[in-house]
């Protein structure tokens, strides 16, 4: 039993320091607000539709999973955009069986993630979210590619790449840590 127990043990990308999780807190907050702000605002979007739930996993990796290679921009953008593009297809020529669709839609997302380095583990709702979503979601076709999915993707990033390099001891993207050591050492 206690060999079962040890497997939850604390394994931490990020440090547990009281700055890093308000930074966390800053960068998801704005992220998530700038998203919503967007499609409420210049898509009149009233009810928050194309705010899909996969921003909310992907902000948790890009403000709070800092370091991760899943977060990182090619990830990011590239995982939601191949996902879009695969959900969309499979909606399309498999709709009339939506549990298989469903599978999928999420297998060969994550099939193609893989194949393109650009894995993002809510690439795989986003392609959910084409199978299942609602008649809004459906009725955009290829559109949802681009609007939620790119437009969102692409305000995740441009938030994350701000906040992220306010503080000292946040780096994002993770190559900015070396351009920023030889460009703005103290040495």
């Amino acid at each position: 039993m206690k060999t079962f127990f040890k497997q939850f043990k604390k394994i931490n990308s990020e440090p547990l320091e009281k700055a890093n999780i308000i930074w966390s807190w800053i960068g998801s907050f704005l992220g998530i607000l700038a998203i919503s702000y967007f499609h409420q605002d210049f898509l009149d979007d009233k009810d928050l539709t194309l705010v899909i739930g996969s921003f909310g996993a992907s902000a948790v990796l890009v403000y709070g999973a800092v370091n991760s290679p899943l977060a990182q921009p090619r990830n990011l953008v590239g995982g939601h955009i191949l996902s879009a593009i695969i959900g969309v297809i499979s909606f399309k020529l498999f709709s009339g069986n939506i549990l298989f669709c469903s599978a999928f839609a999420v297998a060969t997302s994550i099939l193609f993630m893989q194949l393109t380095l650009t894995l993002h583990p809510p690439g795989g709702a986003t392609a959910l979210i084409a199978v299942i979503g609602s008649n809004q979601i459906h009725d955009l076709g290829f559109l949802y590619v681009l609007v939620p999915v790119t437009s969102g993707a692409f305000i995740l990033l441009a938030i994350a790449v701000i906040v992220n390099n306010i503080p000292k001891h946040r780096h994002y993207p993770e190559s900015l840590k070396d351009y920023n050591k030889k460009w703005f050492s103290d040495e």
